[in-house]
């Protein structure tokens, strides 16, 4: 799977073109990705450039004419909208496992053959993920979810609210002001009715993208709130309207992307909020211990 988008190596190679070149990079970055499938003609004219001066710009992102830079950008959105069902087909995930097949090179059955497969993919994807997080966008996560003049909210979605259960019940016992954006109508519209410029909202949004993320997203920048968004390395479509992208990898041994590496950064992102808090991440700590106890809750 590609680390990247398109629109990420355009971004990364903005310095490298010329000025006529980056008039079509702007072009096709501000209309994402639909603009990258007009006609080489359409595209000229609307960076007022020559149609020779597209071909260079596609030919500097490493394709050898405009119909490779379609097909590759084809490509990416049909990973994007990729389907559990769409990835088990591509993958032939239906094929026979009995426990008669056995590894050539190994001796190994399928199921062991397995477990090596997925320790592979997995401990690839949480480095890469790791690895690949912009310093700057990983801090400035942790300085909004530690500052406790902001009141954090939380959204997932349909298996991604498990994400945001887990982050948010950590966030709990380190700061006050930390919420689960409602699941009932009448609450969830009082509480996005009421965000304001002291608000983080933490979305997850992973392919298949769903449409109310990218709209709570919208409200919170309106507010002049902030959004710090978790995502694939598609980028959901809430992407334009986050102050932060925390993007990982999702492969996995299965036709389900994994939340494995996202899991990894939530980890990494909670032990950076424990550490800019220093010591009242401790006394928060404490105090949740009493009263637990004193609950008898613990």
């Amino acid at each position: 799977m590609a680390s990247t988008t398109l629109a990420d190596d355009i971004r990364q190679k903005l310095g490298t073109l010329s000025p006529a070149e980056r008039k079509v990079a702007r072009v096709i970055l501000a209309g994402y990705p639909a603009a990258g499938f007009e006609t080489v003609a359409v595209l000229a004219e609307r960076a007022a450039v020559s149609a020779p001066t597209v071909i260079r710009f596609v030919n500097r992102l490493g394709y050898q004419g405009f119909p490779d830079f379609q097909a590759a950008l084809r490509e990416e959105l049909e990973a994007r909208n990729a389907s559990p069902l769409s990835l088990y087909e591509s993958a032939d995930f239906g094929a026979s496992r009995t426990g008669e097949d056995k590894d050539a090179g190994t001796g190994e059955g399928p199921d062991s053959a397995l477990l090596r497969h997925g320790s592979r993919l997995f401990t690839d994807a949480v480095t890469a993920t790791l690895a690949e997080l912009p310093p700057h966008d990983f801090e400035h996560a942790v300085r909004l979810l530690a500052d406790r003049r902001r009141r954090i909210t939380l959204a997932g979605g349909r298996f991604t609210h498990l994400l945001a259960q887990y982050l948010g019940l950590h966030l709990m016992q380190l700061r006050d002001d930390v919420r689960f954006l409602p699941d009932r109508d009448v609450e969830r519209t009082a509480v996005l009715a009421a965000l304001t410029r002291r608000d983080v909202l933490v979305v997850f949004d992973y392919r298949r993208y769903e449409s109310d993320k990218t709209t709570m997203a919208s409200l919170v920048q309106e507010q002049g709130g902030k959004v710090v968004l978790f995502t694939d390395t598609w980028l959901s479509p809430a992407a334009p309207h986050a102050e932060v992208v925390l993007p990982s990898r999702v492969t996995a041994p299965s036709p389900y992307d994994s939340l494995v590496p996202t899991l990894a950064v939530l980890e990494t992102v909670v032990a950076g909020v424990i550490t800019t808090l220093g010591d009242e991440a401790r006394r928060r700590m404490q105090h949740g211990e009493d009263v637990a106890r004193r609950a008898g809750l613990y």
